[in-house]
C-alpha cells in the first residue's frame, strides 16, 4: 500500500518560506521573482553589498571543493542564489561552473535528506516530493505506507538514473524490488537525483542572458574571474604511452567532470603502478567539480599502500574495465590482459 503523491492534489499548495529558502532552484522561487519585478541593478543599492560578499563567499566555498551549509532567510537566499548565478555565468570557466553546480545539488541534497527524515508532518513530505521530483523531474515518487522511512520509484525511473552509476549497490540486483517500483530510503532517494539537480542549476547558469552587469558586481567578477582563472587553468598532462582508458579518465578530468569511482581507481593505480609520485597524482584530479584535496590524497595513499591496510593495490584487469563500461580499447590493446601491460607493448 502507498500514498501517491500526483498533481491533483498538491499543485496548487505552497512552500512555506523556510522551504524555499533552501531550494531556490524551484519554480515558486522563479514566480516570486518575476512577481517582485526585480531588476539587476538593485545589487547596486548599498543593502545588496553583503549579499554580494555571501555569494562570492559561497561561489569560492564550493569551487574550493566544500559544502556551504549557511542558511539565511528567504528573501535574502533568493538573491544570494540568483547573484552566485550571475557572478558564474559572468566567470565563464567551465571548471567552476560545474564544481558550483555540483555542490548546490549536494547543498540542496543535503537539506532534502534532512527533512525527508525528520519531518513529521506527512503533508509537507509529500509537497516536498511533488514539488522537487514531479514538478521539477516528471517523476512520481511514493511513500510506503507499512514503512514511512522509505520511498518508492518505478523500475523504468530508477534504472534511467541508477545507470550513472558503477557502484554495486545501485545494481537493481542488489535492490529491495515488488510489483514494478524499486524501495530507496531517504539518503538513497535524494542521491539518485544528484545529477539531475546539478544539471538544473548548470542549465539555469548556460540559459541566462545577461546584457548588463551591475557596476556593484563588475569589480568583484574580474577578481574572482583573476583568481579561479590561475587556480583552474588546466594543466595538460602528456598522454603519448597511456592506454586508451587512461588517456579517456584523463580527458574526462581536463575537461572538469567527474569520473565514476572505478574509474578514478583504475587512474590512480595507474598512476602508481609507472612510479608518478603522489603529490603529482593528487593534482590530475584537481579539476574534479568534487576536487577535495585532503580527501584525495588520503584515497591516493590508501590505494599506494600507504595508509590504513598498508596494501598496495594493483591495476585493475582489462576485464574488470570492460566489465564496469572503463574500456575504449583500440588496435593497439589487442594481446594485452592489463593497462600497465600497454606502455610496454608500445615501445616493443
Amino acid at each position: 500500500m502507498s500514498i501517491r503523491i500526483g498533481p491533483k492534489d498538491w499543485a496548487d499548495d505552497p512552500l512555506q518560506n523556510e522551504d524555499l529558502a533552501k531550494y531556490p532552484f524551484l519554480n515558486d522561487v522563479s514566480e516570486y521573482i518575476r512577481q517582485t519585478h526585480f531588476d539587476f541593478e538593485e545589487y547596486n543599492r548599498p543593502e545588496f553589498k553583503d549579499i554580494i560578499e555571501t555569494a562570492i563567499e559561497r561561489i569560492e566555498t564550493e569551487a574550493s571543493g566544500r559544502l556551504y551549509e549557511k542558511l539565511d532567510r528567504f528573501q535574502r537566499e533568493v538573491f544570494i542564489f540568483l547573484a552566485t548565478l550571475i557572478i558564474v555565468k559572468s566567470i565563464g570557466i567551465e571548471s567552476v561552473l560545474r564544481k558550483y553546480s555540483l555542490f548546490e545539488a549536494m547543498r540542496a541534497e543535503k537539506f532534502l535528506t534532512e527533512d525527508l527524515k525528520r519531518e513529521r508532518n506527512e503533508q509537507k513530505r509529500r509537497l516536498l516530493l511533488f514539488k522537487i521530483f514531479k514538478e521539477l523531474f516528471n517523476v512520481d515518487i511514493d511513500i510506503d505506507a507499512d514503512d514511512e522511512r522509505l520511498f518508492k520509484v518505478k523500475i523504468t525511473d530508477y534504472l534511467k538514473r541508477a545507470s550513472h552509476f558503477h557502484e554495486q549497490e545501485w545494481k537493481l540486483i542488489n535492490r529491495m524490488v515488488n510489483k514494478g517500483y524499486v524501495y530507496l530510503d531517504a539518503d538513497e532517494t535524494v542521491r539518485l537525483f544528484r545529477n539531475e539537480l546539478g544539471a538544473l542549476v548548470y542549465d539555469k547558469v548556460k540559459m541566462m542572458q545577461l546584457l548588463t552587469l551591475p557596476e556593484a558586481l563588475k569589480t568583484k567578477i574580474e577578481e574572482l574571474r583573476t583568481k579561479m582563472t590561475h587556480r583552474y587553468e588546466y594543466r595538460a598532462t602528456a598522454v603519448t604511452d597511456y592506454p586508451p582508458c587512461v588517456k579517456h579518465a584523463l580527458e574526462v578530468m581536463g575537461r572538469g567532470e567527474n569520473l565514476p569511482h572505478s574509474a578514478r581507481v583504475m587512474l590512480a593505480t595507474y598512476m602508481l603502478a609507472i612510479g608518478k609520485p603522489v603529490d603529482e597524482i593528487v593534482m590530475m584530479y584537481e579539476n574534479a567539480p568534487d576536487f577535495n584535496e585532503k580527501i584525495t590524497r588520503y584515497q591516493v595513499e590508501h590505494l599506494a599502500g600507504m595508509k590504513g591496510s598498508r596494501t598496495k593495490y594493483s591495476v585493475p584487469s582489462c576485464d574488470k574495465l570492460r566489465n564496469e563500461n572503463l574500456c575504449f580499447a583500440t588496435a593497439e590493446c589487442d594481446g594485452i590482459i592489463n593497462p600497465i601491460q600497454f606502455g610496454r607493448k608500445m615501445r616493443k
